[in-house]
């Protein structure tokens, strides 16, 4: 079985990323992009099914690890009887081709360690026919299958047996052996060897760039930092486009099917990392998210769809994939999401919540860019009152989801904004109309007088972890008496063990069996809420618990699951790093 969930780390070249085990294995590793098939999917099955170990044979006594300062340069250092390594992991960015970089350094005694390379392309299915051979003066060895080719370089190769290429040695202090792995399409020659230090250098330098640009004014500046960081390794170099998370079906419920592929570009996820890193201070990365947004979504506004490929790809049919046994035997695994397909009137509002607040920050509209929020207001115009699958892509029946309602509220709000504030060209008048009938419905069926709070949709009494959302959206004051019971009836409702739940899934509203942990997100909006409402002590106690669940190197899954003390869900999850990084901002804004 892979190990627990928090004992990996990320490392990635903005254009995919692998996890590291704190075992020194790589069980995931998806080539060349996020959403391409994985060539180690150890971490859904078995080593049979594809890794990358480079770690002691012998027992190790300790494992401390650490992102070198200011970088996604992961440093493990192995403890044994007879002596200590350290192993750096690194993918350099890339030109047209993706590298593993992995240098393993004896800093006293002497350690035996073991080498195992096993290639698996196709989600761990495909053994691919590897050989070594000579190229560019060198001793290589060549993985080919179908469109993918994996060359591995070192001093000292593996030996294959059986699909299994394994090796074990002796270092001594001093010693430093470097290996590498290269993706290139199977078509192409061998490329050249990496110049290491001078990719690394390259490498480094630009991630501590982004990370010296990290506000340190905030509380938990160093999670705050790390989060960023790991929002950029999520975003795609070339095209601009934010991946969710770069893992598929880690489970939400271990052993059940709430497994999902994150691997994908949702308009919401990227406009909620937008609104972040705007408050951060990295107003120019908004352009790049902006013409990705442009690609994606051009065309006929009705064919708006809430995510889509790192490229603006519109096509992610799900289906499952039953060679892989699953994370903690968790079926099925899923590649694709068939929430493609799904109505969420929300998308739209956080959407134009980003790209106010770009405006905002001085990031002039382009002819095109306003033209296409225009176009996407006026169709949200027409089917503003159609039921929803909501924030939390149920697949049981559409509803009138208050949360929903209140984004559309939002969508219609920015854009009388543009108009009023910003001098651009638009329907004023009706978009100020249908703002005001909106938010006189969601007055009037979305909230329980009798409870005095929102709910969760409009034929309920449930309550949802989103309508924390309400204040911090400007929907209304958080000093509301309507959202201070509605914090009140959340945090009674859907508190668990000190963190909160999305929704009660007992109620059967979302439609899948099982149940879940609280989701990480929902606590720190939690935060959020409480430091606008001016209960600081509270927000200051629950970030500090928060920012405690943390793994040894920052990074925060999808959920957690208290009662067992692990993480769960897809991972690293850049909706709780995003909502880590708003929670901060609003506790330095709310001094």
């Amino acid at each position: 079985m892979a190990l627990p969930i928090e004992d990996y780390a990320l490392i990635g070249d903005r254009g995919t990323a692998a996890l590291v085990g704190r075992d020194g294995s790589i069980d995931w590793l998806c080539l060349p992009r996020f959403d391409s098939p994985a060539c180690f999917a150890a971490l859904l099955g078995t080593p049979d099914n594809g890794r990358w170990l480079l770690a002691p044979s012998d027992d190790v006594v300790s494992t401390r690890r650490r992102y070198v300062d200011g970088t996604a340069m992961l440093e493990t250092t192995f403890t044994t009887s007879s002596g200590e390594v350290v192993l750096l992991d690194l993918m350099p960015t890339g030109d047209g081709r993706a590298d593993v970089v992995r240098r393993l350094t004896c800093t006293r005694g002497t350690v035996r360690i073991r080498h195992d390379w096993v290639v698996r392309t196709d989600y761990g299915h495909v053994r691919p026919w590897v050989n070594r051979e000579q190229a560019h003066g060198e001793d290589v060895v060549v993985a080919v299958a179908g469109p993918d080719k994996l060359v591995l370089r070192g001093p000292r190769l593996p030996h294959g047996r059986e699909g299994h290429h394994s090796d074990q040695f002796e270092m001594s202090q001093g010693d430093a052996l470097t290996f590498s792995m290269t993706w290139v399409q199977s078509w192409r020659d061998v490329p050249k060897p990496l110049g290491f230090d001078e990719r690394i250098r390259t490498t480094t330098d630009a991630q501590r760039d982004w990370s010296e640009r990290a506000p340190d004014d905030v509380p938990h500046a160093d999670l705050v930092q790390r989060s960023l960081l790991t929002l950029l390794l999520m975003t795609h170099a070339e095209t601009g486009g934010i991946v969710a998370a770069p893992t598929t079906s880690l489970p939400e419920d271990f052993g059940g099917e709430r497994n999902w592929d994150y691997r994908f570009c949702w308009l919401r996820d990227a406009a909620l990392t937008l609104e972040s890193l705007l408050g951060a201070g990295y107003a120019e990365e908004a352009l790049d998210w902006r013409r990705w947004l442009l690609r994606a979504v051009a065309g006929d506004p009705a064919d708006l769809q809430i995510m889509y490929t790192v490229d603006g790809g519109r096509q992610l049919p799900e289906r499952e994939v039953p060679h892989l046994p699953g994370y903690a035997d968790s079926r099925p695994v899923r590649i694709g999401n068939g929430a493609v397909c799904q109505r969420q009137n929300d998308v739209l509002g956080e959407v134009m919540i980003a790209l106010d607040l770009a405006r905002e920050a001085g990031l002039g509209e382009t002819y095109n860019s306003w033209s296409l929020q225009r176009a996407l207001v006026d169709e949200l115009a027409e089917h503003w009152d159609a039921p929803d699958n909501g924030l939390w892509e149920i697949r049981g029946p559409q509803r009138h989801f208050t949360h929903s309602r209140v984004m559309v509220w939002v969508a219609f709000d920015r854009a009388v904004r543009a108009v009023e504030q910003h001098g651009l060209d638009g329907p004023v008048k009706h978009w100020r109309d249908l703002r005001d009938r909106v938010r006189e419905e969601v007055l009037e069926k979305g909230y329980d007088t009798e409870r005095g709070t929102f709910t969760q949709h409009y034929d309920t009494t449930e309550v949802d972890a989103s309508l924390l959302t309400i204040p911090l959206v400007g929907f209304l004051p958080a000093d509301d008496p309507r959202v201070l019971g509605t914090i009140r009836a959340v945090t009674e409702d859907l508190m668990s063990d000190g963190l909160l739940l999305r929704y009660r899934t007992q109620s059967g509203v979302d439609g899948v069996p099982g149940d879940e942990h609280p989701f990480l997100a929902c606590s720190f909006w939690l935060v959020s809420a409480l430091a606008a409402a001016g209960r600081r002590r509270d927000a200051e106690e629950l970030m500090d618990r928060l920012c405690g669940l943390a793994n040894d190197v920052g990074l925060l899954s999808e959920e957690y699951d208290v009662a067992h003390g692990r993480m769960a869900g897809n991972f690293p999850q850049a909706f709780s790093h995003l909502a880590l990084v708003q929670a901060a901002l609003a506790l330095r804004d709310n001094a």
